[in-house]
């Protein structure tokens, strides 16, 4: 069987989970919809692993060093339009007491620590759904190990 169609490929993205005393590290960022909230990620870059490629986002949208100690999940979501599928792989983890520098990436606003009420009172500017699909599923103690994460090229 020949294929004709170009192969179709999801674009990979990293996210990060972060919960401090209650509250959960989040951004507040601009969009071509506005204001959103969303917890640090964005893509993952050609020669990096997804654990650096996750430290990296974390430390270029809040300014923390993050540390990745589980994989929350991995998350299939489509742009509105559906012109794009993004594979979000979400990793659990922590970061130091405070940032290690305020230059944050072009489009966000701050990082901010919010209580899950806090996140849950301002649903209408999530960045897409996945933002509340996650903290749900960590409030249910949803985690798979890193050991599960296995990357066999050798960068």
């Amino acid at each position: 069987m020949t294929h004709t169609s170009p192969i179709w490929t999801p674009h990979a993205t990293v996210a990060a989970l972060i919960e401090r005393d209650g509250a959960f590290l989040m951004v507040r960022e601009h969009t071509r919809h506005g204001v959103r909230i969303n917890q640090p990620a964005g893509h993952w870059e050609a020669g990096e692993t997804m654990l650096h490629a996750v430290q990296r986002e974390v430390l270029e949208e809040s300014g923390y060093e993050f540390t990745p100690t589980a994989l929350l999940g991995i998350y299939i979501s489509d742009k509105d339009d559906k012109s794009v599928t993004y594979l979000r792989l979400t990793f659990i983890g922590k970061v130091g007491d405070e940032p290690i520098h305020n230059d944050l990436d072009d489009g966000i606003i701050e990082a901010q620590w919010l209580t899950f009420e806090e996140i849950m009172a301002e649903r209408d500017i999530h960045r897409n759904p996945i933002v509340e699909q996650c903290l749900n599923d960590y409030l249910l103690g949803q985690s798979l190990d890193l050991s599960l994460v296995k990357d066999l090229r050798v960068l």
